[in-house]
């Protein structure tokens, strides 16, 4: 068995066909094909089921693929440890950042460590949350911010760093903005911005709709870009979700009084379980902590319990 068929199962379950795998690791699909059929001639036993649509592992192709992303990650965070050992302040730490997450906090964290480590090279990458996992376990990135599941793995452990609310807004000077009550109906007639099925927020904002009994709005943009969101909402009457206080890091924006208090989640860090992390993803974790630390007494929640539905209404 070779590093290469490793290297292959971690893109042929990531990708789910061999085009794609082929394609993903710039290699000749009989090359994929072949290599393929090399590993389980060595295992003795098919990892993946072959079908018109592609490939889908096997529980043996489940399994194995952690085992090989285990492989994989090491050895990537093994080489980056001996880069760090002959200069500590040249690193390289790799964060995931949610799509329209709570990245306010992920910048000012990196704006901080920079002072402290100009140096350090600091890659983010932005995704779902299904995705930021397969990475993170493959040892692609070394850590994910963002907001934290409900759900726990044995290959994951969560840092919890604060509380994050959930707010509707709309542009300072929105033909809502100066109502002092507003209900969600009425607000089903403007346009909306809201962000792809594969976010955590879009999850959020499906459920807000439904316990309302009322469809998602007609009028709308789905993106998970946040510049382009930005932009929409501040030229056009556009509304959307977003994690406040809207105002303390939103300018020319405004939350709409909406008679639907929002609960939030809990926002914190995600990191693979049984794996050793460089002095860069330790320095930033450790800035990461004390800019939430800082802003906790200025305008967010201490972390508690976050259980339930993102959204209580009343």
């Amino acid at each position: 068995m070779k590093l290469r068929h490793l290297v292959l199962v971690d893109a042929l379950t990531r990708q789910g066909s061999v085009i794609g795998a082929a394609a993903g690791l710039h290699i000749t699909q009989p090359v994929a094909t072949r290599t393929l059929q090399e590993l389980e001639a060595i295992l003795g036993v098919p990892l993946y089921e072959r079908g018109p649509r592609g490939v889908t592992p096997t529980t043996i192709g489940r399994t194995f693929t952690v085992h090989a992303r285990a492989v994989l990650a090491h050895l990537s965070q093994a080489g980056r440890q001996v880069t760090e050992f002959v200069d500590p302040h040249r690193g390289t730490v790799v964060v995931g950042a949610h799509a329209t997450g709570p990245n306010a906090l992920l910048v000012q964290a990196i704006a901080k460590l920079k002072i402290e480590r100009p140096l350090q090279t600091v890659v983010v990458r932005e995704s779902s949350p299904e995705v930021l996992s397969a990475e993170l376990e493959a040892g692609r990135i070394d850590l994910i911010v963002g907001q934290l599941t409900s759900v726990t793995t044995k290959s994951e452990l969560y840092t919890p760093l604060y509380e994050e609310s959930i707010e509707i807004c709309a542009r300072a000077k929105h033909p809502m903005a100066q109502r002092r009550r507003i209900t969600l109906a009425e607000l089903t007639d403007y346009p909306w911005i809201i962000p792809g099925t594969e976010t955590a927020l879009r999850r959020e904002i499906d459920h807000l709709f439904t316990r309302h009994a009322l469809p998602l709005p007609k009028n709308r943009v789905e993106t998970p870009s946040t510049p382009i969101v930005r932009q929409l909402l501040i030229k056009t009457d556009s509304i959307t979700v977003l994690p406040g206080p809207i105002e303390s890091h939103e300018l020319g924006l405004r939350a709409l009084p909406v008679t639907c208090e929002p609960i939030g989640h809990t926002v914190g860090i995600t990191m693979a379980a049984g794996r050793a992390l460089s002095d860069s993803a330790n320095a930033l974790i450790q800035t990461l902590q004390a800019v939430a630390a800082q802003r906790l007494g200025d305008e967010l929640t201490p972390v508690s319990v976050a259980e339930g539905s993102p959204f209580k209404c009343g």
